[in-house]
């Protein structure tokens, strides 16, 4: 028993070794707090200990700190066990399951601070985001026929593209190489006589207005936050080169359904062929639908939206960051604070594995950061029409 001292008829128990008020039975005898601690650290120190005396100290509570050697044989004597001592590993792991239930036990909150970095990432989302879309009409048209609107029936297939037919397929892959998912190399002659030609990419045009739209608000929503003005000039660019791409695709995740596989923007609805007849490809545009459709099943609230953002907008591995440590501690600060935000208002019986899967999205972005630059410029390439601005960003130049 490790509480306060026990009661027989009124009468606190004492300690057997040194008289001292007991705190419960320890190794076998009734024992303190000292007496306990001075046993378990007595069987496990190698050295011989030597009365100084005639070996017949009486311990008390005032000298009970004399003479180690008897106060070891008092131990030993009431009956005190070395075979009831834990090993230090045991202890450790005895202390980890009483802290665990302890805090399965109290309810977990955000601290102060964590909410007032939700609280800031919120507002710079709110008033450089419209979650209505209102601008995306004011862009130039998205350019479709009649035979390839997005299809709204669901579709019990995960990945579900509207119906492009083959002429118009053909019309917008004219250029791609049979042999490689990417453009084949056009001659001269062949450029001259295709410039007469009408666009090859049709959606290109309302694409390049909307991505530059997008940019200026994500550039606008990181120098919104205090954490991203406080760092130096060459890392807030180099943060933005990288994150652009990955803040804007879980910024239109709010957007996606998860049933019908189209963005539901306003005014406007976007599927994946008016990607395809922007120039992307299927090497980019097959794990961006599985990465929307694995992320928005996760129901999002905005808050961890907001965070997951931010968690993408400070990584301190990006191409041209000076300031690692400094980039790394605010990501970490981030992070945690998803963390017990997810702990302190889900309450699903599968809470415990919503921040491993939304850290595996943010890796999953990463590797289609590389393969969006990469078709960016092959479309560049064929119709020179994309966002200088975008340009800017995916350009290796810090």
């Amino acid at each position: 028993w490790q509480g306060r001292p026990r009661m027989d008829d009124g009468e606190p128990k004492i300690c057997q070794v040194c008289g001292d008020k007991s705190t419960g039975y320890h190794f076998n005898a009734m024992t303190c707090e000292g007496c306990k601690g001075f046993f378990r650290r007595a069987m496990k120190r190698p050295a011989q200990l030597c009365c100084p005396f005639q070996n017949t100290c009486v311990i008390t509570k005032t000298n009970r700190r004399q003479c180690q050697s008897c106060r070891l044989q008092k131990c030993l004597s009431i009956g005190m066990k070395r075979e009831l001592i834990m090993s230090d590993e045991a202890v450790e792991k005895r202390r980890m399951q009483i802290r665990r239930k302890k805090m399965q036990e109290e309810p977990v909150t955000l601290s102060p601070q964590q909410e007032a970095v939700i609280q800031e990432l919120l507002t710079a989302h709110q008033k450089t985001f419209d979650m209505t879309c209102a601008h995306f009409i004011q862009f130039r048209p998205l350019d479709r026929d009649q035979k390839s609107k997005c299809s709204r029936e669901p579709n019990s297939n995960r990945f579900t593209y509207a119906t492009m037919h083959e002429d118009a397929m053909q019309q917008t892959i004219s250029f791609v190489s049979p042999s490689f998912p990417y453009f084949s190399i056009q001659s001269p002659e062949s450029k001259e006589k295709n410039r007469h030609k009408r666009a090859i990419f049709t959606s290109l045009p309302h694409f390049t207005d909307l991505t530059t739209y997008m940019i200026k608000n994500v550039i606008n929503f990181a120098k919104t936050l205090t954490m991203f003005r406080a760092l130096i000039i060459d890392d807030q660019i180099s943060l933005l080169k990288g994150a652009t791409f990955e803040i804007i695709l879980i910024h239109f995740n709010m957007f996606f359904n998860e049933v019908t596989g189209i963005w539901e923007c306003g005014p406007l609805q976007y599927c994946l062929d008016d990607a395809m007849r922007a120039g992307f490809q299927r090497h980019l545009l097959d794990p961006m639908m599985n990465f929307h459709y694995t992320l928005r099943k996760l129901h999002l609230s905005e808050e961890e939206y907001v965070l997951m953002q931010a968690i993408s907008l400070f990584s301190p591995d990006r191409p041209g960051v000076k300031q690692h440590s400094v980039i790394d501690r605010n990501q970490e600060t981030l992070a945690l604070t998803l963390k017990t935000y997810i702990e302190a208002k889900r309450t699903e019986p599968e809470t415990h594995l919503l921040f491993p899967k939304i850290m595996a999205c943010l890796t999953e972005m990463r590797s289609m950061n590389e393969e969006y630059t990469k078709q960016v410029l092959k479309i560049q390439d064929i119709q020179p029409e994309v966002s200088p601005l975008l340009l800017e960003i995916i350009s290796k130049d810090s």
